[in-house]
């Protein structure tokens, strides 16, 4: 149904690209017979473009540690970890599940590994906190310097007997290590959160076959989550502005110039240390996602997050409510719950009980761990390089300040001893005679990836796809695989999954950047090939949204039903499909949309 990676050709311009990535994340000829059998498919929910040598680490730290908690850590008992593969500069995925005759002897270790952090969910939680704030702290102390002309006297004095390189490479190394600490505390609890909700998702369907998917979902809807809280502090900016009666200050010019402004009124001052607050923590988001080098993060561009704020401003100003309808999702989730329940054995309702209790308890973590590991830990890591770059920029290695992001982690640490290597010897460095030109090389390959769209499968897929998380998460089905291949062109329909419910018309509007987002005007209808959680502030503005790829538990969907807006995912072509301007009715109740002109 899908071509063979080994068949399938680069774009013009990018032969060559495998020279860019580690051998053991490419198709390996001598593997073609195995790896054709398996299917595979294109994750660009979390990956949406083509790889950056260094920014590979991401992919390789996450689903690495995804895959060892499934089956190191928990064993859970049907599903190991996910083979990846980077393939034309995209990542394609293929779920390992566990033998049959193997599942049952993992089921009593899986109950007594995961059992103890059910049991001690908040406990462990709050020491993840801890560890994950202190990890945070320590590359905040981390920075890098340029190589004096001599060692410091004082160090000669005090018989140090190193030199300047020795922190900068043990700064480098200790970085690295760091952010791989980071992904695997990320899935320390977050697969335990997804399987006690596949669990409560199991028993409910058990109990009701035809129940709908969004029922059960929206019986753990209306969470205070952190990964919501930069987007709530910034409404909170803006009823402040209103009240103390500089909001007008605050309307127009750059950052600066509007900062002023509001200091110079009478209550300014009482707003500046409102923001200043706020910027810390919560500022450390990105409008992406944090798996890209190029993610650009609110407390370095204080634009993005005042635009939002001028936006919230003249909506309070206009009497709209701009905070999410908490009261309206507990009273669904209340509702839902306990007419299910009404129609239990007391032996089932107790069941129910105890299930929907640790789904509550545990679900908040899928989304607020984006907060502290893709927003905040990511933001840290990528400016310590970013500075790191312009360092050896600076020093005349490569001729832009992003030069290294297309050198994979090794080849960096080779350039670091490269530089500290001349400056003992005496001699002259290789490095800025050699990487301009690769660089360049490597730039025009990566581009030339960028204009092809990745197959979104390779090979055969199975008659039925069944492995949960991958229906969950990436929204993948049989059906959603038959609209990949494109369907009905001539049809005006499009079917995927109905991940939040409701029904609205409206005209569309496309995004494939975070960097549109600014182009979304009132009322509009968001459609992308994926959505980000931080584009949480445009939500506000939409009347739903649709997307390419996505499930149930994909953060399009979350998003939604925590918003109240209807979502249809997992469609396969919408943003291709579908065309800015184009009025569009999306029905999330049946995962339809229909182009209507």
């Amino acid at each position: 149904m899908f071509p063979s990676a080994y068949d399938l050709k680069a774009p013009v311009g990018a032969e060559g690209w495998e020279d860019l990535y580690p051998y053991y994340l490419k198709f390996q000829p001598a593997l073609r017979e195995k790896e054709d059998q398996k299917f595979w498919f294109c994750d660009s929910q979390h990956w949406p473009n083509p790889f950056k040598p260094f920014d590979t680490m991401t992919v390789e730290f996450a689903v690495k540690c995804l895959g060892q908690y499934n089956t190191r850590h928990y064993l859970v008992p049907p599903a190991n970890g996910v083979d990846y593969r980077i393939h034309n500069g995209y990542v394609y995925m293929s779920p390992i599940g566990v033998p049959a005759e193997d599942i049952e002897a993992r089921i009593p270790q899986f109950m007594e590994r995961a059992g103890h952090y059910f049991q001690n969910w908040p406990t462990l939680l709050e020491n993840w906190h801890k560890k994950v704030k202190a990890n945070i702290d320590e590359m905040e102390s981390i920075s890098f310097e340029k190589l004096p002309a001599v060692v410091p006297l004082e160090w000669i004095k005090d018989g140090v007997g190193l030199d300047n390189t020795t922190a900068l490479t043990e700064n480098y190394d200790r970085m690295i290590q760091l952010i791989y600490r980071t992904w695997q505390y990320h899935f320390e609890f977050l697969n335990l959160g997804y399987a006690a909700y596949l669990d409560f998702f199991g028993f409910m369907k058990g109990q009701f076959p035809t129940i709908p998917d969004q029922a059960i979902a929206k019986m753990v809807q209306g969470h205070n989550s952190d990964l919501f809280r930069p987007d709530d502090e910034i409404k909170k900016l803006a009823r402040l502005a209103v009240e103390l009666g500089i909001a007008d200050a605050l309307k127009t010019g750059s950052v600066d110039a509007a900062l002023a402004a509001v200091g110079a009124q009478e209550n300014g001052s009482k707003w500046i240390a409102a923001w200043e607050a706020a910027k810390d923590p919560w500022f450390n988001y990105t409008t992406g996602n944090g798996f890209y080098s190029t993610d650009k993060y609110w407390n370095e561009h204080l634009e993005i997050p005042l635009g939002y704020l001028r936006d919230y401003i003249v909506r309070v100003q206009a009497g709209e409510t701009i905070e999410r309808p908490m009261d309206a999702l507990h009273a669904e989730r209340d509702r839902i719950a306990s007419e299910y329940e009404e129609m239990m054995s007391p032996e089932a309702a107790e069941a129910f009980q105890g299930k929907l209790g640790l789904a509550r308890t545990v679900y908040p973590y899928v989304e607020d761990h984006n907060f502290y590991i893709e927003h905040w830990s990511m933001g840290v890591f990528w400016k310590k390089m970013r500075s790191l770059s312009k360092l050896l920029h600076e020093e005349g290695f490569w001729p832009t300040e992003d030069g290294m992001f297309y050198l994979d982690r090794n080849e960096v640490r080779d350039v670091i001893f490269d530089y500290g290597n001349a400056w003992a010897t005496g001699g002259d460095w290789a490095g800025p005679t050699y990487w301009p030109d690769e660089i360049e090389r490597r730039k025009r390959i990566i581009d030339a990836l960028a204009t092809q769209a990745p197959q979104p499968a390779l090979n055969n897929p199975p008659e039925l796809i069944t492995e949960p998380f991958t229906i969950m998460l990436w929204g993948i089905t049989s059906e959603s695989i038959k609209n990949w291949i494109g369907g009905d062109e001539d049809s005006d329909d499009l079917v995927g999954m109905a991940a939040s419910p409701g029904a609205v018309e409206g005209i569309a509007r496309v995004i494939r950047s975070p960097d549109q987002l600014d182009e979304i005007q009132q009322g509009e209808i968001l459609v992308a090939p994926v959505t980000a959680p931080s584009w949480a502030p445009v939500f506000g503005k939409i009347q739903a949204t649709v997307t390419d790829i996505g499930g149930m538990m994909s953060h399009a969907a979350i998003v939604c039903r925590e918003y109240g807006l209807p979502a249809v995912t997992g469609t396969g072509s919408a943003s291709s499909r579908i065309k800015t301007g184009d009025k569009i009715r999306v029905d999330g109740n049946t995962g339809k949309v229909t182009i209507l002109s």
